[in-house]
């Protein structure tokens, strides 16, 4: 499945660069890089470990200025677009319910509206037993969906993920990346995963988009499809394409990792 004859951009990357600048001297980071993100895709990207993946998100959500190039939104504004960290970043002091609102909170947009709608997504999404719980007492995968609900309560039209479940141990990262890739699907979000998990970004995504050592920039894309025949990700994981798209994935950053230490 070719995802361009399906889909329409939602966000436009063109030329996009950016260095950083010492007293001494400049190092480009990222470097005339290009690319489209689709409305409702799930996008994952891997690279070399220091490639710019997370300053790239950085770039993307607004939060660094570019040294160059273009970030073209379609229609909407960088205060729509929706960030979860490595951590949770819950407010252990805060209970669950609270934690949940504090988006809508620190936008100024919370009213009965739009705390009703987070409410609504606590209890679609399991949660809503645990409103009056503290942070502390529920585990580290309970935690990051409550962090996604937060994030899903201000409505954004793009969440971007810098590696959510790598504190996770192994299967609770299996089982709550699944439930999180389901929750996004079902809210017809578009998403952008930063990781350094081939099986996870196969298993997660439409697309995988690979990053090349530094200066950055996309060395190649990868539509994932499974043809509807794996759900899962044991599914996935079983499916004969999965050793396929993971061989490639692989062979791409075994040779940027070569060429770093040439």
């Amino acid at each position: 499945m070719d995802i361009k004859k399906d889909k329409k951009i939602i966000l436009e990357i063109k030329n996009l660069s950016l260095n950083y600048h010492t007293l001494k001297s400049e190092t480009a980071a990222i470097k005339n890089m290009n690319l489209d993100i689709y409305d409702k895709e799930f996008l994952s990207i891997v690279g070399p470990s220091g490639c710019g993946k997370s300053t790239f998100l950085s770039l993307v959500a607004g939060l660094i200025s570019a040294s160059g190039g273009k970030i073209n939104l379609k229609n909407f504004s960088f205060s729509e677009i929706g960030y979860m960290f490595q951590r949770d970043c819950l407010f252990p002091w805060k209970r669950i319910k609270e934690n949940a609102l504090l988006g809508l909170e620190i936008k100024r947009i919370l009213n009965k509206k739009s705390e009703s709608a987070a409410l609504d997504l606590l209890k679609k999404y399991d949660l809503k037993k645990f409103e009056n719980y503290y942070p502390n007492q529920l585990s580290g995968g309970m935690r990051q969906k409550v962090a996604l609900i937060r994030t899903l309560a201000i409505n954004p039209r793009i969440l971007l993920l810098d590696e959510p479940f790598s504190a996770l141990d192994y299967q609770t990262r299996i089982d709550i990346s699944e439930q999180i890739r389901n929750i996004i699907k079902n809210e017809k979000k578009t998403a952008v995963l930063v990781t350094h998990d081939i099986s996870e970004a196969i298993c997660l995504s439409d697309r995988v988009a690979i990053f090349s050592k530094r200066p950055s920039k996309i060395k190649k894309i990868f539509n994932i499809d499974f043809g509807g025949e794996a759900g899962t990700f044991h599914e996935k994981r079983r499916h004969a394409k999965f050793n396929e798209y993971f061989d490639k994935i692989w062979s791409e950053l075994k040779n940027e990792d070569s060429r770093k230490t040439r």
